[in-house]
């Protein structure tokens, strides 16, 4: 699917996705990363919900967004809480659905000025 663009200066935005890919500000990833609105990280080494580990959800905390969207790949799936305990405890929330689900309601925060994160399993 292919997003219209609301231009939003210097911030990422996901501009489309399908199937195996994402494309943030028209650059496509086949792999799965992380996007903030003033930063994507593309060494987020997850290949499918089950490889989810406390350590992933370390890293999500340490970026410090006010809300992570977990795209958990085609299917809609939770996280055990004991893997984003991390979250927790620095008052972060987190809201998993599919990754096409996440990419839209990224899109929708990030243009309100929310600081939010889109964990996105490709």
């Amino acid at each position: 699917m292919k997003l219209h663009l609301t231009q939003s200066a210097g911030n990422q935005l996901i501009t489309g996705y399908g199937t195996g890919w994402i494309e943030v500000n028209e650059a496509r990833y086949e792999h799965s990363l992380i996007v903030l609105p003033n930063l994507v990280v593309t060494d987020w080494n997850v290949t499918n919900f089950e490889d989810l580990s406390e350590a992933h959800f370390e890293r999500l905390a340490a970026l410090a967004p006010e809300v992570i969207l977990l795209g958990t790949g085609t299917t809609h799936r939770f996280a055990h809480p004991s893997l984003s305990r991390a979250l927790t405890e620095a008052g972060i929330g987190l809201e998993c659905m599919t990754t096409a689900a996440a990419c839209r309601t990224y899109n929708i925060l990030m243009a309100e000025g929310r600081h939010v994160a889109a964990a996105l399993i490709v």
